[in-house]
């Protein structure tokens, strides 16, 4: 039977008083840029106008979804972002037990800002998961110079989104730590198909962004086959500190693992509660993952002592 328990909170209080030793896995898409999540930009992005939040323009009659622009981050905000990082990776190394991995989402602009602290803390680096998704960043002409350059592109039109790749160190050898932590590798998609570094996704769908509204909702497609592979033997618990509209959540409750999603925002935490068994219901590919027997945990506060 799959559980979930979602927390109302600052993560990083979460962490400090989890027991040492307690997750198997940790899979998030983190405000990268620290900046767009801030209260003051998150105000300017409900409002629909100004500050980090770009909002793009409508295009064949859609409607795009809001996009952080990472180029207008200082030198200050570049070092608050790698301070907290490290902070956040002293606190995760200490909740995973040996062996676990790190998926995390970043952007070519920020990824050497995420990954070091990971590694200053002790996370091996395991690589990168490549997904790759077209989206609106980049590709652009010279701001108000687009007709004298227009032969000119600022930086590259994104065709990829970074996920790093990080395990906590193993106890002994691999299969030592799977015997003993159940952690150490990845799930392999079939006895004859290893989970590769590659996947091809597409945008966010509609009908997903309609059931959980987030600025930077992730797709099942893409999340269920993270989720799947964080946890070799399909057993053990999966945390996504920034739970956002709760994406990693409903991938583990469609594949059948027990999670926990915690985040700080209320709003985005009520979306998240909404979402989540909705999110997990729907189809891929024309096929509806079959779901174990499956509870959401919560009392009337929606912070709870965990169950597991």
């Amino acid at each position: 039977m799959a559980r979930y328990s979602l927390q109302l909170g600052d993560c990083f209080s979460w962490m400090d008083n989890r027991p040492k030793d307690s997750i198997h896995a940790l899979v998030t898409d983190p405000p990268y840029g620290l900046k767009e999540y801030t209260p003051e930009e998150k105000a300017k992005l409900r409002n629909g106008h100004g500050g980090v939040w770009r909002i793009p323009p409508s295009f064949d009659g859609c409607k795009r979804s809001p996009l952080p622009r990472f180029t207008v981050l200082n030198e200050k905000d570049r070092e608050r972002l790698r301070s907290f990082f490290l902070e956040f990776a002293q606190r995760a190394i200490r909740v995973l037990v040996p062996g676990g991995h790190v998926f995390i989402a970043t952007n070519p602009l920020l990824s050497h800002l995420v990954y070091l602290p990971l590694m200053e803390a002790g996370f091996e680096k395991r690589g990168e998961i490549i997904r790759l998704v077209k989206t609106l960043r980049g590709g652009d002409r010279p701001k108000n110079a687009h007709g004298e350059f227009a032969g000119v592109t600022v930086m590259p039109r994104s065709a990829w989104e970074p996920w790093g790749l990080f395990r906590k160190p193993c106890e002994g050898r691999v299969q030592d730590n799977l015997r003993k932590w159940k952690t150490g590798g990845l799930r392999r998609v079939s006895d004859n198909q290893p989970f590769e570094d590659v996947i091809r996704s597409a945008p966010t769908r509609p009908q997903e962004r309609a059931i959980a509204p987030h600025p930077s909702l992730k797709p099942q497609a893409l999340m269920r086959q993270l989720v799947r592979a964080s946890l070799p033997l399909g057993d053990g618990i999966v945390l996504d500190p920034f739970m956002g509209g709760g994406p990693t959540i409903a991938a583990a409750l469609a594949v059948g693992y027990d999670s926990i999603g915690i985040e700080i925002d209320p709003a985005f935490f009520k979306i998240a509660e909404r979402a989540i068994p909705k999110l997990a219901e729907i189809r891929i590919e024309g096929k509806s993952l079959a779901l174990r027997s499956s509870r959401h945990i919560h009392d009337g506060a929606l912070i709870l002592p965990l169950p597991f």
